[in-house]
């Protein structure tokens, strides 16, 4: 049954001005999959719990709860949020849930990441664990956003990058500006002309790879339709498929 607990900030990251990560403590959380969110919130004046969803970023195995956020303009929660410091107080709620987890993933030579801004969260989570590169020969992480500074976790990033570097392929994307190390557009139409397969080495066979998707609602419908005009389909428990997706926004 689902229940908030009480979790305190214990941890920022500024990645811009306007994105940011925060880590909390809560004791009492329980275990969860890797992939999977949750929700976050802040009590009012009336009792009541303001709260969205949430991606956790971390690991399962870590001492603390984080998320990746942007303050969205007119925003109820997310300004509020952007203005928390380390010791203030959050409400978090279990348990973590959602199907965007290897275990709802067929077996494959290949898995895709693909996501959009803060979409990329259950994917930094997911490849935190030792599950997704002992399943999978070859595993690609393809992360859009508006700008290079917009493309949070490079530490991370290059981490993966220099340890599995026979095994991890980085492909990042920019929409709005030109990067000498970076493609430039939406990834649906990336995916069509083929740069994306062409930037890390493997393609979209629905012989021989998996690919999960999360972030931009549009991005997930029109990269679903690429995908699916490649001959994979959406992945169901009684209709197995190579695109798993997760939409909670």
């Amino acid at each position: 049954m689902a229940q908030w607990h009480d979790g305190k900030v214990v941890n920022r990251k500024d990645w811009n001005d306007h994105l940011f990560s925060l880590q909390f403590k809560c004791a009492e959380f329980p275990k969860f999959k890797a992939g999977q969110f949750t929700k976050v919130g802040l009590t009012q004046a009336d009792n009541t719990v303001l709260s969205r969803p949430y991606s956790l970023v971390n690991s399962p195995n870590a001492e603390y709860l984080e998320i990746i956020a942007v303050p969205v303009e007119d925003g109820s929660l997310s300004p509020k949020l952007h203005e928390l410091q380390i010791g203030d107080e959050v409400k978090i709620m279990s348990p973590a849930t959602g199907f965007l987890v290897l275990d709802e993933v067929p077996h494959s030579q290949t898995l895709f990441l693909v996501a959009t801004g803060t979409g990329v969260g259950p994917f930094i989570s997911i490849l935190e664990g030792e599950d997704v590169w002992t399943k999978y020969t070859n595993v690609v992480l393809v992360y859009g956003a508006r700008q290079k500074t917009d493309l949070a976790y490079s530490d991370k990033i290059q981490h993966w990058l220099s340890h599995k570097s026979k095994q991890f392929h980085f492909v990042p994307i920019v929409s709005r500006e030109v990067n000498p190390d970076t493609l430039k557009g939406r990834i649906p139409e990336l995916i069509e002309k083929g740069e994306i397969q062409h930037k890390c080495g493997l393609e979209f066979d629905p012989l021989i790879c998996q690919v999960m998707l999360c972030g931009n609602p549009d991005m997930i419908k029109d990269t679903l339709g690429v995908l699916e005009s490649f001959g994979l389909k959406k992945h169901l428990r009684r209709s197995p498929g190579q695109i798993s997706l997760e939409r909670y926004w």
